[in-house]
């Protein structure tokens, strides 16, 4: 089992390669790490290693681990990558520094109105469902041009979109796709790519990568 260090270092590694072919700077990309369903000791590891930006599926489980984890670590920057009920809404905004899943206008009105209540505005990434894959979340591509103005028309900061490909489908159309949806909205952030894909996402414009089992192994 490799340690926190090396597994960081090569992804680190990856992340500058990509960014040497696409002629883009290592800074230009933020990697997350993806620390769901992770014990608190493995987390720590990586935040020994310098490691600050982190990303969780459900707000459940991010409250029991880190507010533990952020009275060592004050500079953790926390990401919100899994799907957000909008029940939910005032404790994802009181917790999470980015979120990445806004993909309905139920979710809209919902964060716009936490956001009021705690006056913190918290940037968010629209999910599109660019594989039309019925069982997953997203926005249909058809309605992005509607919940963007929404979104706009609320005062929800929306700096770009989140998509994940199909599964055994070669991503990089999709990705590329992505990346021309965003241009095409004025919109700067590009979140995807994934442990298996991420250099390749990188080297198509994305902004954020979401790596979990390249950093901190298989889950069992």
């Amino acid at each position: 089992m490799k340690s926190a260090a090396s597994s960081l270092e090569q992804v680190r590694e990856g992340i500058t390669h990509a960014c040497s072919i696409a002629g883009r700077r290592p800074n230009d990309v933020t990697l997350v790490a993806i620390s769901k369903t992770q014990p608190i000791d493995a987390i720590a590891r990586l935040l020994e290693q310098g490691q600050r930006v982190f990303g969780e599926n459900r707000v459940q489980e991010a409250e029991a681990k880190w507010p533990e984890l952020c009275e060592r670590w004050d500079d953790v920057d926390l990401h919100l990558v899994g799907q957000l009920q909008s029940n939910k809404a005032d404790d994802a905004v009181a917790l999470f520094d980015c979120i990445h899943s806004l993909d309905r206008p139920s979710l809209v009105t919902a964060l716009a109105r936490a956001m009021d209540k705690a006056g913190r505005q918290v940037p968010c990434f629209v999910q599109v469902n660019i594989g039309e894959e019925e069982q997953k979340g997203g926005c249909a591509i058809a309605d992005l041009p509607a919940l963007l103005d929404q979104a706009r028309q609320a005062d929800v900061p929306v700096i770009g979109l989140m998509g994940v490909p199909p599964l055994d489908i070669e991503p990089a159309p999709f990705f590329a796709f992505l990346d021309k949806l965003a241009s095409d909205n004025g919109l700067a952030g590009r979140s995807y790519g994934m442990s298996g894909d991420y250099e390749t996402a990188i080297m198509l414009g994305a902004t954020h990568v979401r790596v979990g089992t390249a950093l901190f192994g298989a889950r069992g």
